[in-house]
């Protein structure tokens, strides 16, 4: 399980709950149906009208992806593969390379090492990889768009909110008593839209963008790993070009493992 989303969604709700202990405000405000309808109703709705729903059905999953750990392999692994894969490739030809081609778990990395093995021309070979990386990315988009778009709406819903509890509220003038619990309650909405929009959805959608940004780094090492196998580079050479995706701290521990 990926611990910032947890310890973040955490402290953002504790803080909310001490801190309305500690202006005085009861938690027992927050019992309120009618704001909660409105906020995420209201959200949902929004995302309902503006998104497919072949789209929408994959929400629940992006959320318990940013729960969980990335299963992506670390850098340094890829590394040290492509460089005992360009090792075996010099010293027995690229088709002994088809052995080791099952043994790769990534379909990405496996495709591409494929068409190498199946002597496609390296311009093919790219535009493949290519293609199927700015594909990847606009369906990353595309899902990380419905998390930006409830951060937008929910917030605004929850002036709604205040209003139409502002207009209850209005009813009640000539009893002081009700009048103070239906100006509190009307605020409930935008506390819901400012807490969920801002501490949830927007947070979400740049989780969602560092783990796309993690992946694609990952997926253009491959690509440049490929077609250095392709071209017959040697170890070292593909060591030196590739260690450009690794970040300096983890490069001096390669070198002092080596």
């Amino acid at each position: 399980m990926e611990t910032s989303t947890v310890i973040g969604i955490g402290m953002g709700i504790i803080s909310v709950f001490v801190g309305m202990i500690l202006k005085g405000a009861p938690l027992t405000a927050l019992n309120n149906p009618a704001a909660f309808l409105i906020i995420i109703g209201g959200t949902f709705s929004c995302l309902f009208i503006g998104f497919r729903m072949e789209q929408l059905k994959n929400f629940p999953n992006l959320i318990k992806l940013t729960l969980k750990k990335p299963a992506l392999q670390e850098q340094a692994e890829l590394l040290r593969m492509f460089v005992e894969l360009s090792q075996i490739a010099r010293r027995e030809g690229i088709l002994a390379l088809e052995s080791k081609v099952q043994e790769i778990e990534d379909p990405f990395f496996r495709t591409g090492l494929g068409m190498v093995i199946d002597g496609m021309e390296p311009e093919f070979v790219s535009d493949v990889l290519d293609a199927e990386l700015e594909i990847m990315k606009g369906r990353h988009a595309e899902g990380r768009s419905m998390f930006t778009q409830a951060g937008t709406y929910a917030p605004t819903l929850g002036v709604l909110g205040a209003v139409v509890g502002l207009i209850a509220a209005l009813g009640n003038l000539n009893d002081i008593e009700k009048l103070g619990h239906s100006i509190a309650a009307a605020f409930v909405a935008t506390i819901l839209g400012i807490f969920t929009g801002y501490v949830l959805w927007l947070p979400f959608a740049n989780k969602l963008k560092i783990m796309s940004e993690q992946e694609i780094g990952q997926k253009r090492m491959i690509i440049e790993g490929i077609l250095s196998l392709q071209a017959g580079d040697s170890p070292t050479a593909i060591e030196s070009k590739l260690m450009v995706f690794i970040p300096q701290s983890v490069r001096a521990n390669l070198k002092k493992e080596d």
